[in-house]
């Protein structure tokens, strides 16, 4: 049996979990089972979400082909361990695992599959198109559920450093009558808009002092998916209306709008994107490497009281949940009106239903990198150097993040910039220390961006990739991500 326990710093935190309360009823429990405990492999994780997707105690199958192999990985949530019974929730596991009533009483909303095809992002889609019912619902802003209650990207003194940078850019190819009539800037995920509003005020007053007219020949594109979202950000940025432009798009297929810009673009300005884009995760155990599959579900009290809720039985809440991830809340009330008397009832089931989902795991041998898609025209072997890099490793593929990053750097002029604030792990290393998503953010899904492989593909791709904290404010984890082509 390995044990592997991860959030270390815990233990000499000012509120110290111990080793003893947080594993010692959990091997005790399996010491007492009739488990093959050279089969079991058992993970403790500090999950930082409050929402997330996990049981406290938990067991995911690892499957190496052999239809009669019981390894398996016991995963414990070292923050709620003081709240539970650490014990009886492995005997709990531990029991429905061997005689499989694992499922028993859950709703499945989906099959197994790779996590990144999984329903939980078409909620994630489903926040963001409907963001202004989710708001009504809870009475604040989706910004308000940030650590500090607003997007590090909106920081004034960040934005101006920005552009001190792209006006010196600017400069020098003006001197040498190379500067391109029209200055294109390009954000992605847009939001509401405030944080373009915050670049275009600072732009606007710097070239005011400057007096190198580039405020006249700037061409600003927000682009976001949400044709909503966009209309509440045109109204943000009304007073620079002339040098706005919106765009609906795929934020992991930016060149589907955006193509026609290829080579011309100054910056494309990301922030608080990438987290937010579908992504699998890998794992490397054993000399192995594995898939991890997950599956969306309910957990059987409550899919019991939600069904009452919408006057159902619980066979039926997955047919309801499908229906309101296709439609959405208003149309949903029309098309189920036995169910949900009107559309704040329908964001009520859309609400409580997101807080139960559950996402069970299991491991699945890959036959080979070489065979795994990462992202279009991007094979799994990208991930080789980073899964043989020393020791057992599970981590995010950022399968969307991947696909947006190498379409955006195509759009860059030579003398272009990326820049994306994100929650990024930098080294691999910090996937063996700490659990990084996925975690719930309000209606939205979360999860760390895998940096190292950005950098992996971004300087295959002839680009200098840098990664720095976020300078302008403490105690954030956003980090600042900068590709550059190299000199």
């Amino acid at each position: 049996m390995l044990v592997d326990f991860r959030p270390h710093a815990r233990l000499r935190s000012r509120t110290p979990v111990t080793v003893g309360d947080s594993v010692g009823p959990v091997v005790e429990a399996l010491g007492a089972s009739t488990v093959d405990l050279s089969r079991v492999r058992v993970v403790c994780d500090w999950v930082q979400y409050r929402q997330n997707f996990r049981e406290p105690v938990e067991i995911r199958p690892v499957r190496d082909g052999d239809p009669g192999d019981d390894a398996f990985e016991l995963a414990v949530d070292v923050r709620r361990g003081p709240e539970v019974d650490l014990a009886e929730a492995t005997r709990t596991a531990l029991a429905a695992h061997a005689d499989g009533t694992a499922d028993d009483g859950r709703v499945l909303l989906e099959d197994w599959g790779p996590t990144r095809h999984s329903c939980l992002w078409d909620f994630n889609a489903l926040y963001w198109r409907e963001l202004a019912l989710w708001e009504k619902a809870t009475g604040r802003a989706y910004e308000q559920a940030l650590p500090g209650g607003e997007s590090d990207a909106r920081n004034r003194d960040g934005v101006r450093a920005i552009l001190a940078e792209l006006f010196a850019v600017w400069d020098g190819l003006a001197d040498r009558r190379a500067l391109p009539p029209e200055l294109y800037v390009v954000e992605l995920g847009v939001g509401n808009g405030h944080q373009a509003r915050v670049f275009l005020d600072e732009f606007r007053a710097l070239d005011a002092r400057h007096g190198r007219g580039y405020y006249r020949r700037l061409q600003y594109l927000m682009c976001d998916y949400s044709a909503h979202v966009l209309d509440m950000a045109r109204e943000t940025v009304a007073e620079h209306t002339e040098h706005v432009s919106s765009f609906v798009l795929d934020a992991t297929r930016p060149r589907s709008a955006l193509g026609f810009l290829q080579f011309r673009v100054f910056l494309v300005y990301v922030s608080n994107v990438y987290d937010n884009l579908p992504t699998d995760e890998v794992a490397h155990l054993g000399g192995r490497t594995y898939l991890v599959e997950s599956r969306a579900h309910l957990p059987a009290a409550d899919a019991a009281e939600l069904a009452r809720s919408v006057r159902a039985t619980p066979e039926q809440l997955p047919g309801l949940v499908h229906k309101l991830l296709r439609l959405g809340p208003a149309l949903l009330a029309e098309a189920a009106p036995g169910h949900l008397d009107d559309t704040d009832a329908a964001v009520d089931f859309w609400r409580r239903t997101w807080a139960a989902v559950r996402l069970a795991e299991r491991y699945v041998g890959l036959a080979g990198l070489d065979l795994y898609e990462l992202a279009p025209a991007i094979s799994g072997e990208a991930l080789r150097p980073l899964l043989e890099s020393g020791a057992d490793v599970r981590m995010h593929v950022s399968n969307g993040a991947v696909a947006s990053f190498v379409e955006t750097l195509a759009l860059l002029h030579p003398y272009g910039k990326l820049v994306c604030h994100d929650l990024v792990v930098t080294a691999v290393s910090a996937y063996r220390e700490g659990f990084r998503g996925p975690g719930k953010y309000d209606g939205s899904v979360v999860n760390w961006v895998n940096g190292p492989l950005l950098a992996h593909v971004g300087r295959r791709r002839g680009f200098d990739i840098a990664y720095a904290p976020f300078a302008h404010r403490s105690g954030t984890n956003i980090v600042t991500m900068t590709a550059q082509v190299r000199d």
